[in-house]
């Protein structure tokens, strides 16, 4: 098992930044593939971003458009997302989870973080 705790969350004006970080402890932080989800307000949690054991392939949701970073440091056992360019539409609680398994749903992810809220004013 792995537990995963993220931070990094806050209020910040649109076009601003933010750097999330999802801390593990527990397994081997390097046996998982790991990603990024995001839930607004009264909809679905969706996919963000997910990056290799390694760290040398990640893979984004379309609407990030190359404003975020999916990046992970598997000394420090720790994961992060450098949010760019934000959006009010990018307002939503963010998780972190982790799998062993293949895919990019919800479904396919075992472990997740309790979720840190970010907030984007306009």
């Amino acid at each position: 098992q792995v537990q995963l705790v993220e931070s990094g969350g806050g209020l910040v004006q649109a076009g601003g930044s933010l750097r999330l970080s999802c801390a593990a402890s527990g397994r081997t932080f390097s046996s998982y593939r790991m990603g990024w989800f995001r839930q607004a307000p009264r909809k679905e949690r969706e996919f963000v971003a997910t990056i290799s054991r390694s760290g040398a392939s990640t893979n984004y949701a379309d609407f990030v458009e190359g404003r975020f970073t999916i990046s992970r440091d598997n000394a420090e056992n720790t994961m992060y997302l450098q949010m760019n360019s934000l959006k009010p539409e990018d307002t939503a609680v963010y998780y972190c989870a982790a799998t062993t398994r293949p895919g990019r749903s919800i479904e396919d992810f075992d472990y997740w973080g309790q979720g840190t809220q970010v907030s984007v004013s306009s």
